[in-house]
């Protein structure tokens, strides 16, 4: 799952917030305010930094399937959090502005040394043109241009938490058109919840309904084929393909 920092709790943020937390992102967080980053007002994110950008972003340090989307209240703490952005890992940074700030922070930074083609590479202005205008269509906007990159990237394979009781649900071979790849996971708890993916839909729900079988059976490793092709369409599993996945319990 790959991990969404966003750096201010305005009201961009928390429609963003509400957005990517049914898109599987890893969502944090932050600002230096304790009334814009606390979990009664973001209770769908992983967690909320109030502290300052700078020592925030240090603290969560940075790695290459990263998302950042940066909305904080002024320009000067916006150029700040991307410099530190652009100096460690990242899938995708994105900077909201007028096109005037934007250029006075780009400025700036290539006085610094950011490489141009650096640079160029932010999203800024942030998100996919659709002419909203309020925050929660701003927020619609940025939430397209993370799919559509992540789209481009390929999901982050990022490792299965280890300490977390249940079945871990992991894909070890796809062929054709599934929507995920190898290496794709979902953890699944013995109460049902879970974490990660391995594609949604009809697949997911049955793989998830294979698991707690496992646990309540106290049974050990299984492997199993999910025929995703359209002669399982009886199954609604019609995206095309196949996926080997393996049942890994930890009690």
């Amino acid at each position: 799952m790959e991990r969404l920092i966003i750096c201010g709790g305005g009201h961009v943020s928390l429609a963003l917030a509400h957005i990517a937390s049914i898109l599987e992102f890893d969502i944090t967080v932050v600002d230096d305010r304790e009334e814009f980053a606390n979990p009664e007002r973001f209770p769908m994110v992983g967690q909320t930094l109030c502290m300052p950008f700078s020592k925030a972003l240090e603290t969560l340090g940075s790695r290459p399937g990263d998302y950042y989307v940066i909305v904080t209240r002024g320009h000067a703490f916006d150029r700040d959090c991307l410099a530190q952005v652009l100096r460690g890992q990242y899938a995708y940074a994105g900077m909201i502005g007028s096109r005037l700030k934007i250029k006075a922070v780009m400025d700036s930074l290539l006085s610094e040394g950011f490489p141009q083609e650096v640079l160029d590479a932010v999203h800024s202005p942030i998100g996919i043109r659709l002419g909203g205008q309020t925050p929660a269509e701003v927020a619609v906007s940025i939430a397209a241009e993370l799919v559509a990159e992540r789209a481009r990237l390929g999901p982050a394979v990022v490792p299965a938490p280890e300490k977390d009781p249940g079945v871990l649900v992991t894909i070890t071979r796809k062929t054709g058109s599934a929507p995920r790849g190898e290496g794709a996971w979902m953890l699944v708890r013995p109460d049902g919840s879970t974490i990660g993916t391995i594609g949604g839909g009809s697949v997911e729900f049955q793989a998830r309904k294979d698991a707690l079988e496992l646990w309540g059976n106290n049974g050990g490793p299984l492997e199993r084929t999910y025929d995703l092709s359209p002669k399982a369409a009886q199954l609604g599993m019609v995206c095309g393909g196949k996926i080997d996945v393996k049942f890994e319990v930890r009690r």
